[in-house]
């Protein structure tokens, strides 16, 4: 079978909320990358993530793919995508509903977690945008603004609860199967995710 086009995402914001940029790096066998990066004003660190999944998968779509691999550095997004993790936040909802509308119009598409070195060019392009520097379009794409940034609300008691969702499962996983089957450095990812997503801590 012919090897299957890969896409890996990033999403980067510098404050949660604060200053914001999304990228794509799409790689398919025989061709040069089809990258992209660009800002898009102030937002959260989940937004930015979220835009550059529906961002991708629009572009996909455009260049006639109907097998993809997306690859991203957001457990939450991931986790998420594949129903693990409800989507809560009305800020996401919209852009997790394009990105379930855009996922049906591929015959194969996998959405997995990866570490962030394993993301390196799109994590660099994000940071490219957002230092000022331009980063080119791939031929044939059209320009298109960036999603306008929505009004973030912080919920503390939602924080907490999803918070405590994540230790809570995290106990009775290691109480069942042992430390070893669920790592703690997993759990922090994705307590991490969490905490980013409801404005406590900052994705540097």
């Amino acid at each position: 079978m012919a090897e299957i086009p890969t896409m890996h995402i990033d999403g980067a914001a510098r404050g949660n909320p604060g200053p914001a940029a999304f990228a794509v790096v799409i790689a398919r066998p025989g061709l040069p990358p089809d990258e992209r990066g660009e800002t898009m004003g102030n937002a959260t660190n989940n937004v930015a993530e979220y835009t550059a999944l529906v961002r991708g998968l629009e572009r996909a779509t455009e260049i006639g793919l109907k097998r993809i691999a997306v690859f991203s550095d957001s457990e939450l997004l991931v986790k998420q995508m594949s129903g693990e993790y409800r989507v809560k936040h009305p800020d996401l909802i919209p852009l997790y509903e394009a990105a379930c509308r855009l996922r049906r119009g591929f015959d194969e598409i996998t959405i997995s977690h990866v570490r962030r070195e394993k993301n390196k060019r799109a994590d660099e392009l994000c940071n490219i945008a957002l230092d000022g520097t331009k980063v080119k379009a791939a031929p044939g794409e059209p320009k298109r603004a960036g999603p306008k940034p929505p009004k973030i609300s912080v919920n503390d008691a939602s924080v907490r609860d999803d918070a405590l969702a994540v230790l809570g499962s995290a106990a009775q996983a290691w109480a069942a199967n042992g430390v070893a089957r669920l790592p703690v450095e997993a759990v922090w990812e994705q307590l991490w995710s969490v905490l980013e997503e409801g404005g406590v801590l900052r994705k540097t």
